[in-house]
């Protein structure tokens, strides 16, 4: 199949990217130029088609989209604390963004597999969370996905769009960033590998459901094989959750760092926990990769990297 990737140079778009290429796929990736995109460009050499742009550029979706059987939409602001000093930006890439990919789909014809998240839940009123929980978004990117998720099943209702909704967990994994923005694991790691104290918010009682990169991969690859699943919502996760202080003191003993607690954040849920059910029922998909055997692979890549950067 011909298939786009929106964001398909970044963490996940990346992996997916390859292994699409590994499966026998004519992969094109559509995506921002950024230091992170650019750096991931060595891991797509042979098995991609790159083409920098942006999804809230309609004309470039647009010929991004033509002759593609299926387009996955990775494409977005991902982070919580830039959407709040950013709130604009996270909703004109998300939200509109989307809504250029979903008419871009429309016209071609394309199938469509959306990535979303499971901060459209907010806080959530029942754990573990099904599909059909009220969406509560507590942030401006949680917001923003919100609204996306919804218009692609607004889409599959009023034009019958063929689009699947996958409702991921906390990702993580190999060649995620740590930047100003970035995500608690590769935050933590930096932190402990500069000698930093890695900072905590609260009592680090916060408990996430931690799913690994390969496993997301996985999840990705079967809704491929299944067309018929147009118009579904799919969570994604371990079912299991883990709390931020035990992430930290796993890394700091991994890299004799130490664990410092600071002030909370507001409006942060305690506990998001996946259920998956639905996935492994329609699917067979179940998650392979343990909590520290995923950062343990984390902490050996992120090594391999700052090791590289100096030679």
């Amino acid at each position: 199949m011909k298939i786009l990737i929106t964001g398909g140079a970044g963490f996940q778009g990346s992996h997916l990217a390859e292994k699409l290429h590994a499966s026998g796929h004519e992969v094109t990736i559509l995506n921002t130029l950024t230091p992170n995109a650019d750096h991931n460009q060595e891991h797509l050499r042979g098995k991609a088609e790159i083409i920098w742009g942006s999804i809230t550029d309609l004309e470039v979706t647009e010929k991004a989209m033509r002759g593609k059987d299926v387009v996955f939409h990775l494409g977005a602001r991902v982070n919580v604390d830039e959407s709040i000093q950013d709130p604009a930006g996270t909703l004109d890439v998300n939200a509109r963004g989307t809504l250029n990919v979903l008419e871009a789909a429309r016209k071609n014809g394309t199938r469509m597999i959306h990535t979303s998240t499971c901060e459209v839940y907010g806080k959530p009123a029942r754990v573990p969370i099904l599909e059909d929980a009220e969406l509560r978004p507590h942030s401006p990117y949680a917001a923003s996905k919100a609204a996306a998720d919804r218009m692609c099943y607004a889409y599959f209702q009023t034009y019958k769009l063929p689009v699947t909704i996958l409702r991921f967990f906390n990702i993580y994994g190999e060649r995620q960033k740590e930047s100003k923005f970035g995500a608690v694991i590769p935050i933590f790691v930096g932190q402990a590998l500069r000698g930093e104290p890695i900072k905590v918010f609260g009592a680090g009682e916060q408990t996430r459901d931690y799913v690994h990169v390969s496993d997301v991969i996985n999840g990705y690859s079967l809704v491929l094989e299944h067309p018929e699943l147009a118009g579904e919502v799919i969570n994604f996760g371990t079912g299991k959750g883990v709390k931020i202080k035990d992430i930290a003191e796993h890394i700091a003993k991994r890299l004799n760092g130490r664990v410092e607690y600071i002030d909370s954040r507001p409006g942060e849920a305690s506990e998001m926990i996946a259920d998956s059910s639905k996935a492994r029922r329609l699917l067979g998909w179940e998650p392979k990769v343990g909590m520290e055997e995923g950062i343990d692979r984390y902490i050996a890549w992120r090594k391999e990297e700052e090791t590289a950067s100096r030679l």
